[in-house]
Protein backbone atom coordinates (compact mmCIF):
# COMPACT_ATOMS: atom_id res chain seq x y z
CA UNK A 1 0.00 0.00 0.00
CA UNK A 2 1.34 3.41 -0.90
CA UNK A 3 2.20 5.75 1.96
CA UNK A 4 0.17 8.90 2.46
CA UNK A 5 3.18 10.97 1.35
CA UNK A 6 3.52 9.02 -1.91
CA UNK A 7 -0.22 9.27 -2.52
CA UNK A 8 -0.15 13.04 -2.12
CA UNK A 9 2.88 13.32 -4.39
CA UNK A 10 0.98 11.44 -7.09
CA UNK A 11 -2.12 13.60 -6.62
CA UNK A 12 0.03 16.74 -6.77
CA UNK A 13 1.68 15.54 -9.98
CA UNK A 14 -1.65 14.85 -11.68
CA UNK A 15 -3.06 18.19 -10.49
CA UNK A 16 0.02 20.08 -11.68
CA UNK A 17 -0.17 18.49 -15.13
CA UNK A 18 -3.87 19.33 -15.41
CA UNK A 19 -4.17 22.77 -13.79
CA UNK A 20 -0.72 24.31 -14.40
CA UNK A 21 0.55 22.54 -17.53
CA UNK A 22 -2.89 22.68 -19.17
CA UNK A 23 -2.81 18.99 -20.16
CA UNK A 24 -5.99 17.13 -21.10
CA UNK A 25 -7.16 14.33 -18.80
CA UNK A 26 -6.81 11.85 -21.68
CA UNK A 27 -3.17 12.88 -22.20
CA UNK A 28 -2.39 12.49 -18.50
CA UNK A 29 -4.07 9.09 -18.53
CA UNK A 30 -1.92 7.96 -21.47
CA UNK A 31 1.22 9.27 -19.77
CA UNK A 32 0.54 7.38 -16.53
CA UNK A 33 -0.99 4.27 -18.11
CA UNK A 34 -4.35 4.68 -16.38
CA UNK A 35 -7.89 5.41 -17.55
CA UNK A 36 -9.25 8.89 -18.06
CA UNK A 37 -12.00 8.35 -15.41
CA UNK A 38 -9.21 7.46 -12.97
CA UNK A 39 -7.54 10.79 -13.69
CA UNK A 40 -10.84 12.54 -12.99
CA UNK A 41 -11.15 10.68 -9.66
CA UNK A 42 -7.59 11.61 -8.71
CA UNK A 43 -8.29 15.30 -9.42
CA UNK A 44 -11.44 15.14 -7.28
CA UNK A 45 -9.47 13.48 -4.46
CA UNK A 46 -6.76 16.13 -4.75
CA UNK A 47 -9.36 18.84 -4.11
CA UNK A 48 -10.94 16.89 -1.23
CA UNK A 49 -7.60 16.40 0.53
CA UNK A 50 -6.53 20.00 0.06
CA UNK A 51 -3.73 19.19 -2.38
CA UNK A 52 -5.51 21.54 -4.79
CA UNK A 53 -7.29 24.72 -3.70
CA UNK A 54 -9.42 26.52 -6.26
CA UNK A 55 -10.00 30.23 -5.66
CA UNK A 56 -12.40 32.28 -7.74
CA UNK A 57 -11.56 36.00 -7.74
CA UNK A 58 -14.89 37.72 -8.31
CA UNK A 59 -14.22 41.36 -9.38
CA UNK A 60 -17.49 42.54 -7.80
CA UNK A 61 -16.65 40.93 -4.46
CA UNK A 62 -13.15 42.39 -4.59
CA UNK A 63 -14.47 45.87 -5.40
CA UNK A 64 -17.05 45.69 -2.61
CA UNK A 65 -14.34 44.74 -0.12
CA UNK A 66 -12.09 47.62 -1.21
CA UNK A 67 -14.94 50.12 -1.03
CA UNK A 68 -15.83 48.93 2.46
CA UNK A 69 -12.24 49.56 3.54
CA UNK A 70 -12.40 53.05 2.02
CA UNK A 71 -15.63 53.76 3.88
CA UNK A 72 -14.03 52.92 7.21
CA UNK A 73 -10.89 54.99 6.62
CA UNK A 74 -11.92 58.01 4.55
CA UNK A 75 -14.79 60.31 3.58
CA UNK A 76 -15.79 57.94 0.76
CA UNK A 77 -19.36 56.65 1.00
CA UNK A 78 -19.41 54.54 -2.16
CA UNK A 79 -18.07 54.33 -5.69
CA UNK A 80 -17.35 52.11 -8.65
CA UNK A 81 -14.06 50.28 -9.11
CA UNK A 82 -13.19 48.64 -12.43
CA UNK A 83 -10.72 46.01 -13.52
CA UNK A 84 -7.84 47.05 -15.78
CA UNK A 85 -8.59 46.87 -19.49
CA UNK A 86 -6.23 45.65 -22.21
CA UNK A 87 -4.65 49.13 -22.34
CA UNK A 88 -5.15 52.69 -21.13
CA UNK A 89 -7.80 53.46 -23.76
CA UNK A 90 -9.99 50.48 -22.86
CA UNK A 91 -9.46 51.12 -19.13
CA UNK A 92 -10.58 54.73 -19.56
CA UNK A 93 -13.71 53.53 -21.35
CA UNK A 94 -14.50 51.23 -18.41
CA UNK A 95 -13.92 54.12 -15.99
CA UNK A 96 -16.18 56.38 -18.08
CA UNK A 97 -18.92 53.76 -18.06
CA UNK A 98 -18.47 53.38 -14.30
CA UNK A 99 -18.87 57.13 -13.76
CA UNK A 100 -22.12 57.19 -15.74
CA UNK A 101 -23.41 54.15 -13.84
CA UNK A 102 -22.62 55.90 -10.55
CA UNK A 103 -24.62 58.96 -11.65
CA UNK A 104 -27.54 56.63 -12.33
CA UNK A 105 -27.19 54.95 -8.94
CA UNK A 106 -27.16 58.32 -7.19
CA UNK A 107 -30.13 59.53 -9.25
CA UNK A 108 -28.20 62.75 -9.84
CA UNK A 109 -30.25 65.66 -11.15
CA UNK A 110 -28.13 68.80 -11.15
CA UNK A 111 -24.60 67.92 -12.24
CA UNK A 112 -21.38 69.93 -12.15
CA UNK A 113 -18.55 68.69 -14.39
CA UNK A 114 -14.80 69.28 -14.15
CA UNK A 115 -12.34 68.78 -16.97
CA UNK A 116 -9.34 66.63 -17.87
CA UNK A 117 -8.54 63.49 -19.81
CA UNK A 118 -11.14 61.20 -18.29
CA UNK A 119 -13.92 63.80 -18.63
CA UNK A 120 -13.12 63.93 -22.34
CA UNK A 121 -13.18 60.12 -22.48
CA UNK A 122 -16.51 60.09 -20.65
CA UNK A 123 -18.00 62.42 -23.25
CA UNK A 124 -16.72 60.13 -26.01
CA UNK A 125 -18.26 57.10 -24.28
CA UNK A 126 -21.60 58.87 -23.90
CA UNK A 127 -21.65 59.78 -27.59
CA UNK A 128 -21.53 56.04 -28.35
CA UNK A 129 -23.81 55.07 -25.45
CA UNK A 130 -26.39 57.85 -24.96
CA UNK A 131 -28.54 57.85 -21.80
CA UNK A 132 -31.52 59.94 -22.84
CA UNK A 133 -33.57 58.59 -19.94
CA UNK A 134 -31.04 59.77 -17.36
CA UNK A 135 -32.19 61.38 -14.12
CA UNK A 136 -29.85 64.34 -14.82
CA UNK A 137 -31.86 67.46 -15.68
CA UNK A 138 -29.16 70.17 -15.66
CA UNK A 139 -25.40 70.25 -16.26
CA UNK A 140 -22.89 73.05 -15.74
CA UNK A 141 -19.07 73.34 -15.88
CA UNK A 142 -17.10 73.64 -12.65
CA UNK A 143 -14.16 75.32 -14.41
CA UNK A 144 -13.90 78.01 -17.06
CA UNK A 145 -12.66 77.25 -20.57
CA UNK A 146 -8.98 76.64 -21.30
CA UNK A 147 -7.12 78.48 -24.02
CA UNK A 148 -5.58 75.25 -25.33
CA UNK A 149 -7.35 73.43 -28.20
CA UNK A 150 -7.54 70.03 -26.45
CA UNK A 151 -11.17 68.91 -26.27
CA UNK A 152 -10.74 67.56 -22.74
CA UNK A 153 -10.40 71.13 -21.44
CA UNK A 154 -13.20 72.79 -23.41
CA UNK A 155 -15.65 72.94 -20.53
CA UNK A 156 -18.65 74.38 -22.34
CA UNK A 157 -18.36 71.97 -25.26
CA UNK A 158 -18.10 68.97 -22.95
CA UNK A 159 -21.15 70.17 -21.01
CA UNK A 160 -23.08 70.68 -24.26
CA UNK A 161 -22.29 67.17 -25.48
CA UNK A 162 -23.01 65.52 -22.14
CA UNK A 163 -26.34 67.33 -21.85
CA UNK A 164 -27.23 66.21 -25.36
CA UNK A 165 -26.52 62.54 -24.56
CA UNK A 166 -28.18 62.60 -21.12
CA UNK A 167 -31.27 64.56 -22.20
CA UNK A 168 -30.42 67.43 -19.83
CA UNK A 169 -30.27 71.23 -20.04
CA UNK A 170 -26.75 72.73 -20.33
CA UNK A 171 -25.63 75.84 -18.46
CA UNK A 172 -22.46 77.46 -19.78
CA UNK A 173 -19.63 79.44 -18.22
CA UNK A 174 -18.53 82.11 -20.71
CA UNK A 175 -15.34 82.95 -18.84
CA UNK A 176 -11.75 81.68 -19.16
CA UNK A 177 -10.35 79.23 -16.63
CA UNK A 178 -7.20 81.34 -16.46
CA UNK A 179 -7.60 85.07 -17.10
CA UNK A 180 -4.54 87.27 -17.53
CA UNK A 181 -4.22 88.32 -13.90
CA UNK A 182 -5.78 88.38 -10.45
CA UNK A 183 -7.19 91.83 -11.20
CA UNK A 184 -8.90 90.54 -14.35
CA UNK A 185 -10.35 87.62 -12.40
CA UNK A 186 -11.81 90.03 -9.84
CA UNK A 187 -13.45 92.03 -12.61
CA UNK A 188 -14.84 88.93 -14.34
CA UNK A 189 -16.17 87.50 -11.08
CA UNK A 190 -18.16 90.69 -10.49
CA UNK A 191 -20.16 90.17 -13.71
CA UNK A 192 -23.69 88.85 -14.17
CA UNK A 193 -22.25 85.88 -16.08
CA UNK A 194 -20.31 84.77 -13.02
CA UNK A 195 -23.23 85.43 -10.67
CA UNK A 196 -25.44 83.12 -12.75
CA UNK A 197 -22.95 80.26 -12.84
CA UNK A 198 -22.30 80.64 -9.11
CA UNK A 199 -26.03 80.16 -8.54
CA UNK A 200 -25.82 76.95 -10.59
CA UNK A 201 -22.89 75.75 -8.48
CA UNK A 202 -24.94 76.29 -5.34
CA UNK A 203 -27.75 74.13 -6.76
CA UNK A 204 -25.79 71.06 -7.91
CA UNK A 205 -26.32 67.79 -6.09
CA UNK A 206 -23.45 65.95 -7.78
CA UNK A 207 -19.98 67.03 -8.94
CA UNK A 208 -17.69 65.05 -11.24
CA UNK A 209 -14.22 66.11 -10.14
CA UNK A 210 -11.15 64.97 -12.07
CA UNK A 211 -8.13 63.75 -10.09
CA UNK A 212 -4.81 64.26 -11.86
CA UNK A 213 -1.10 64.22 -11.09
CA UNK A 214 1.27 67.07 -10.31
CA UNK A 215 3.33 68.05 -12.17
CA UNK A 216 1.04 67.58 -15.13
CA UNK A 217 0.72 68.67 -18.70
CA UNK A 218 -0.82 71.12 -19.39
CA UNK A 219 0.51 72.99 -16.37
CA UNK A 220 -2.22 75.69 -16.14
CA UNK A 221 0.17 78.52 -15.26
CA UNK A 222 0.92 77.09 -11.81
CA UNK A 223 4.17 79.04 -11.43
CA UNK A 224 2.43 82.39 -11.92
CA UNK A 225 -0.49 81.42 -9.67
CA UNK A 226 1.52 79.86 -6.87
CA UNK A 227 5.16 80.93 -7.14
CA UNK A 228 7.14 78.32 -5.19
CA UNK A 229 4.23 77.23 -2.96
CA UNK A 230 3.53 73.97 -4.83
CA UNK A 231 7.12 72.81 -4.43
CA UNK A 232 7.35 74.13 -0.87
CA UNK A 233 4.22 72.23 0.19
CA UNK A 234 5.07 69.12 -1.91
CA UNK A 235 2.09 69.14 -4.26
CA UNK A 236 1.31 65.68 -5.64
CA UNK A 237 -2.03 66.03 -7.40
CA UNK A 238 -4.77 68.20 -8.84
CA UNK A 239 -8.56 68.39 -8.49
CA UNK A 240 -10.14 70.70 -11.05
CA UNK A 241 -7.42 73.42 -11.03
CA UNK A 242 -6.72 73.10 -7.29
CA UNK A 243 -3.50 71.44 -6.15
CA UNK A 244 -3.01 69.35 -3.01
CA UNK A 245 -0.24 67.41 -1.27
CA UNK A 246 0.02 63.86 0.09
CA UNK A 247 -1.48 64.95 3.40
CA UNK A 248 -4.63 66.05 1.56
CA UNK A 249 -4.01 69.76 2.15
CA UNK A 250 -5.30 71.96 -0.68
CA UNK A 251 -2.57 74.52 -1.33
CA UNK A 252 -3.88 78.09 -1.31
CA UNK A 253 -2.34 81.17 -2.92
CA UNK A 254 -3.34 84.82 -2.67
CA UNK A 255 -2.29 85.18 -6.31
CA UNK A 256 -4.44 82.36 -7.70
CA UNK A 257 -6.49 83.79 -10.54
CA UNK A 258 -8.18 80.58 -11.76
CA UNK A 259 -11.93 80.78 -12.30
CA UNK A 260 -13.55 77.62 -10.95
CA UNK A 261 -16.10 76.60 -8.34
CA UNK A 262 -14.93 77.91 -4.93
CA UNK A 263 -13.84 75.10 -2.61
CA UNK A 264 -16.34 76.06 0.08
CA UNK A 265 -19.17 75.98 -2.46
CA UNK A 266 -17.98 72.62 -3.80
CA UNK A 267 -17.87 71.12 -0.32
CA UNK A 268 -21.57 71.89 0.13
CA UNK A 269 -22.43 69.54 -2.73
CA UNK A 270 -23.93 66.27 -1.38
CA UNK A 271 -22.13 63.99 -3.86
CA UNK A 272 -18.57 64.77 -4.96
CA UNK A 273 -17.25 62.05 -7.26
CA UNK A 274 -13.50 61.83 -7.79
CA UNK A 275 -12.81 60.33 -11.21
CA UNK A 276 -9.36 58.92 -12.03
CA UNK A 277 -7.97 58.09 -15.45
CA UNK A 278 -6.04 54.92 -16.25
CA UNK A 279 -2.70 56.58 -15.46
CA UNK A 280 -3.59 58.64 -12.38
CA UNK A 281 -0.89 57.89 -9.79
CA UNK A 282 -1.45 56.28 -6.40
CA UNK A 283 0.20 59.31 -4.79
CA UNK A 284 -2.37 61.69 -6.31
CA UNK A 285 -5.35 59.52 -5.36
CA UNK A 286 -4.06 59.02 -1.83
CA UNK A 287 -3.76 62.79 -1.36
CA UNK A 288 -7.23 63.36 -2.84
CA UNK A 289 -8.74 60.82 -0.44
CA UNK A 290 -7.02 62.43 2.53
CA UNK A 291 -8.44 65.84 1.59
CA UNK A 292 -11.84 64.70 2.86
CA UNK A 293 -13.52 66.49 -0.05
CA UNK A 294 -14.64 63.42 -2.00
CA UNK A 295 -17.74 61.41 -1.12
CA UNK A 296 -17.47 58.90 -4.01
CA UNK A 297 -14.74 57.51 -6.23
CA UNK A 298 -14.39 55.97 -9.69
CA UNK A 299 -11.02 54.27 -10.14
CA UNK A 300 -9.18 51.09 -11.00
CA UNK A 301 -9.48 48.32 -8.39
CA UNK A 302 -5.76 47.64 -8.61
CA UNK A 303 -4.99 51.31 -7.87
CA UNK A 304 -7.16 51.38 -4.75
CA UNK A 305 -5.74 48.04 -3.64
CA UNK A 306 -2.19 49.41 -3.90
CA UNK A 307 -3.15 52.47 -1.84
CA UNK A 308 -4.80 50.43 0.92
CA UNK A 309 -1.94 47.96 1.09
Amino acid sequence: MKSDHEKRRRLAYVARRYYLDDQKQSDIAAELGISRPMVSRLLTEARQLGVVEITVHDPEVKAASLLERLRTGSSIKDGILVEDGAGDASTNQLLSQGAVELLEQLQSRRLGVGWGHLIGQLVTWLEKNPRHGSSVTDICPLVGNASIPARNYQSNENVRLMAQQLGASPHFLYLPALPESLEEKQILCSTEIYRQIHEEWERIDTALVNIGDYPSSPDFASLVRYGGLLQEHHACGRMLVYYFNEDGTVIQSDQDFAIQVPLETLKQCPNIIGVCSANTSAKAVKGALKSGILTHIVARSSLIHSILE
